[in-house]
């Protein structure tokens, strides 16, 4: 999408510190980071959200929780532990309406979120 600030990233057309990319997804360094190391990983694809998925994208979806494992053991999160978090819609956090899955770490994160 031609005005999607993650599709104008995923295509380096907005400069972001990647850490991760391929031909299916981009991950890069939060601009408002909530956690030492507070990573977005998004696939190129322009999904609006989580509760757009469907049936057709299982595989993407698998995929990209299988990325997002791997960004988190190259960021040395996995000896410590890691939280992903995936937001949908206004009342779920989402503030840019781009699948994106958050990989938090680097601290101890509290439980419940707030």
């Amino acid at each position: 999408m031609a005005d999607c600030l993650f599709c104008k990233i995923a295509a380096g057309a907005i400069p972001a510190d990647i850490v991760h990319a391929d031909e299916e997804f981009v991950a890069f360094r939060d601009i408002a980071p909530r956690a030492p190391v507070h990573v977005l990983l998004i696939p190129r694809r322009h999904i609006p959200s989580p509760g757009d998925l469907g049936d057709g994208d299982a595989a993407l979806a698998g995929r990209l929780l299988v990325a997002a494992a791997r960004i988190a053991r190259e960021l040395g999160l996995d000896a410590t532990g890691f939280r992903w978090v995936l937001n949908s819609g206004a009342d779920g956090g989402q503030t840019v309406p781009h699948l994106h899955l958050h990989v938090l770490g680097g601290r101890e994160l509290g439980w419940p979120p707030g």
